[in-house]
């Protein structure tokens, strides 16, 4: 349906599928927090965002109401990102540790960052229904990105669980596997044109746990360290 990952991109910003997710967005970016009551909000679908021939993806949940919902980019804007792109860029995926906006110069290096579902929830939550009335996106990103991705970093159980039906729809063999922190699983390919692949899973960059040291730094670290390699060979 789309030939180019900017050509799905543009189309998934004009999504208007679920309505709760539609209303509890457009809400945020006309209400917005008094720490960015001068800023014009995103208030749209966002995109995933890197390079289009990446070898390595990282599958979050869903933007935050006053981070990607508000600046437009995955993980922008918010604690979760700034732990992300900090330990990104340690790792020589980002070009640099800070993501603040659009327009703030930052690019992934061979990796590209999206999310199950592509609209800000209400208390970072999605819906079954929601979940899978978003995951033909992530189906179609995945067989975009199939020539060159080797790795994947799931990041959390909600991440990983909506990951898995997605690579099967998109020519992986997935069978059941269990989230762990660390885990890591070879994916065999299950139609003509994909490539094996690695998948591993993290904690998510949550405040909750990277506040209370379920997730460090140098764990993630870790995992990004074995995916880059995973994904390089």
């Amino acid at each position: 349906m789309y030939r180019t990952l900017p050509e799905m991109d543009a189309a998934l910003a004009d999504c208007r599928a679920c309505p709760r997710l539609v209303a509890w967005r457009e809400q945020v970016a006309r209400d917005k927090r008094a720490a960015f009551r001068d800023e014009t909000y995103w208030g749209r679908p966002v995109p995933g965002f890197g390079p289009a021939d990446a070898r390595l993806l990282l599958v979050g949940l869903a933007p935050a109401a006053h981070g990607g919902n508000r600046t437009g980019r995955m993980f922008t804007g918010d604690r979760s990102g700034d732990v992300l792109f900090a330990a990104m860029h340690a790792v020589g995926l980002a070009t640099q540790p800070t993501a603040t906006h659009l327009g703030d110069g930052l690019r992934l290096l061979d990796t590209r960052v999206t999310a199950p579902v592509h609209c800000a929830p209400p208390e970072n939550k999605p819906t079954p229904d929601e979940r899978d009335r978003c995951r033909h996106w992530l189906v179609t990103e995945l067989e975009l990105l199939a020539p060159t991705l080797r790795a994947i970093v799931a990041l959390g159980a909600w991440g990983w669980q909506a990951l898995l039906p997605a690579l099967s729809a998109a020519g992986w063999e997935v069978p059941r596997l269990k989230f762990g922190h660390g885990v890591r699983y070879p994916i065999a390919a299950a139609r003509p044109g994909r490539a094996p692949l690695e998948l591993f899973g993290s904690y998510h960059v949550s405040q909750r746990n990277t506040f209370t040291g379920r997730l460090t730094p140098e764990m993630l670290k870790s995992v990004l360290t074995q995916a880059i390699s995973a994904a390089r060979r």
